[in-house]
């Protein structure tokens, strides 16, 4: 009796094993639509302020900051949201490096990473006004 109980306790934990290395085999993370990953970013806005203090050497300063509404992109092998953004930021010498344009990528409503030198469609994105980026401090 004791080694049929073994025999499916083993059995068991192979099936366990087998399942979470199928799992993984997908090389990735699953952006098929309704997977979650398309979640919509409801945080944008305080994830974008948040990860610019890594970005930018110095947050504080910024002018004629600007930002898009999310909208979904491929961005890589699948479909993101990402929300355009437009600043002025300071050089490391205090002076302004001048009009620059990133795109905020997100993942399952997250933020992932910034892009620069973005593409279509913040080239023809509806920009507003972002003046909690402009509030930025050290």
């Amino acid at each position: 009796m004791r080694a049929l109980g073994a025999r499916w306790r083993h059995g068991g934990l192979l099936a366990a094993a087998a399942l979470l290395l199928s799992a993984c085999a997908g090389g990735g993370l699953n952006v098929a639509a309704g997977s979650g990953t398309h979640a919509f970013p409801d945080n944008y806005k305080a994830d974008i302020l948040a990860a610019m203090h890594a970005y930018l050497n110095d947050p504080s300063g910024i002018r004629d900051a600007a930002i898009t509404e999310p909208m979904l992109k491929e961005v890589g092998n699948g479909t993101r949201y990402v929300v355009c953004l437009r600043f002025d930021g300071k050089r490391d010498n205090g002076s302004y490096a001048g009009l620059k344009q990133i795109e905020a990528v997100f993942l399952a409503g997250r933020f992932e990473d910034f892009v620069d030198a973005p593409h279509e469609p913040c080239q023809a994105a509806t920009y507003r006004a972002f003046p909690e980026l402009e509030q930025l401090k050290r």
